[in-house]
């Protein structure tokens, strides 16, 4: 039976400073379209990719359009060295701007622009300090998404990206996120574990941010996608520009539903999942989600030439 190929492009917490460096060696490309990236900035990229410090990668404006190029330029190398079109695109989270991209729904000047303005809003919604996210495992979705809500007296709390089943991430002010914490292990959770992030994502506390980057949106000339995204905030796969962009919006502050957008690939008939990107984050994901699913990553030489090698 035919492979049907969706690439799934991940977020952040995929970035590490060396990230592509040995296709990078071997693939002009690779470093080309970071030049892309960089001009389009205005500071070189790849060099903060390659020497960091970590510290500096790490801020979220410059996350975002490092790990956006970077799953930009595995594409692009995937595609000129002949490798099969994928039927479906998906993206966790910033990874939805990376698909997007790869759609030709925005060029890469203009995306990397985008998600830098992005981080930027995101960090200024919610001083340092203020924000919080924690990762709750070994309980269903319904019952994290009750203990936000006993919790939410302390301050905002929601659910906001649905994993795995049994993998969902809590955000919100800190307080409340503390609290829920101590409501989720009463209830039962396995574990609820702190994330080392300075911006609550996907929470109603970003709602201003999504305001502001519509304005910056307004700006940009958006194109229908050239293959179907599966969204964020709706599981489902969408084409026209009418639809994308205010579900890209609105992704800054509705929960991220990746459960159910593997789910969905696996419905329009998706066998195999290939991750665009550094690291195997969404490979891990998505095994958990469907144990039937083909997985494949990108991120080093090896791994790209085993799987661009293995259709031949």
């Amino acid at each position: 039976m035919a492979k049907t190929i969706a690439f799934v492009f991940p977020g952040q917490g995929s970035q590490q400073v060396g990230m592509l460096a040995d296709l990078a060696e071997h693939y002009p490309l690779i470093t080309d379209t970071f030049k892309e990236a960089s001009d389009a900035l205005g500071y070189d990229l790849w060099a903060l990719v390659q020497q960091g410090p970590a510290e500096e990668l790490n801020r979220t404006e410059k996350t975002q359009p490092a790990l956006l190029t970077a799953s930009i330029a595995l594409w692009r190398l995937w595609r000129a060295e002949g490798g099969a079109a994928p039927a479906l695109l998906a993206g966790h989270s910033l990874g939805e701007y990376s698909a997007l991209v790869a759609a030709d729904v925005l060029p890469l000047a203009d995306a990397v622009r985008l998600v830098e303005k992005r981080g930027q809003l995101m960090q200024a919604a919610v001083p340092a300090g203020e924000g919080a996210m924690a990762a709750i495992l070994g309980l269903d979705d319904d019952a994290v998404i009750e203990g936000c809500r006993q919790a939410s007296d302390a301050g905002v709390v929601e659910a906001v990206n649905f994993n795995t089943p049994g993998q969902v991430v809590i955000a919100g002010a800190t307080a409340a996120v503390d609290r829920a914490i101590e409501v989720l292990k009463a209830a039962g959770a396995k574990r609820a574990m702190p994330l080392p992030v300075s911006v609550p994502s996907h929470c109603s506390l970003m709602r201003e941010a999504a305001d502001e980057l519509a304005a910056y949106m307004d700006g940009l000339t958006l194109s229908d996608a050239s293959i179907p995204v599966v969204q964020n905030v709706t599981a489902k796969a969408e084409q026209s520009v009418a639809t994308l962009k205010p579900n890209l919006l609105e992704q800054l502050y509705r929960p991220v539903l990746w459960s159910q957008s593997v789910a969905e690939l696996v419905n329009q008939g998706v066998t195999e999942t290939i991750e665009c990107g550094p690291g195997k984050v969404l490979t891990g994901l998505n095994k958990r989600i469907d144990s039937n699913l083909e997985l494949s990553a990108l991120g080093s030489l090896a791994a790209f030439q085993e799987r661009l090698g293995s259709d031949s």
